[in-house]
């Protein structure tokens, strides 16, 4: 599948490097989400990058959106779209993967 939005590899040692650096704080979650999601390579904890993003979009981002959403994120963090239903993001998962408990 293609996708429209493109990442940008930095390489492993600079992502390390800007890791260590903790260079994300004092930056908005805008900020941080913007340049992590465009970026090939984690440069940050997955827990920072996950709760800017989450801030910065106004909703759950569910773990598998990430692997199986990449461009409807990205389109949603540009503003090209608005943000999938519930049932969208349930539908990401094949259906033969998916397992709901309703209580």
């Amino acid at each position: 599948m293609e996708t429209k939005h493109k990442q940008q590899s930095i390489g492993r040692d600079k992502a390390v490097a800007l890791a260590i650096s903790e260079w994300w704080l004092g930056l908005t979650p805008r900020e941080i989400a913007t340049f992590q999601l465009f970026t090939e390579e984690l440069s940050m904890p997955f827990g920072i990058f996950h709760e800017a993003l989450e801030k910065t979009l106004g909703r759950p981002v569910w773990t598998h959106e990430f692997a199986l959403n990449f461009d409807g994120i990205a389109a949603e963090l540009l503003g090209e779209k608005g943000a999938p239903t519930m049932e969208e993001i349930i539908n990401l998962i094949p259906a033969a993967k998916r397992i709901l408990v309703v209580v």
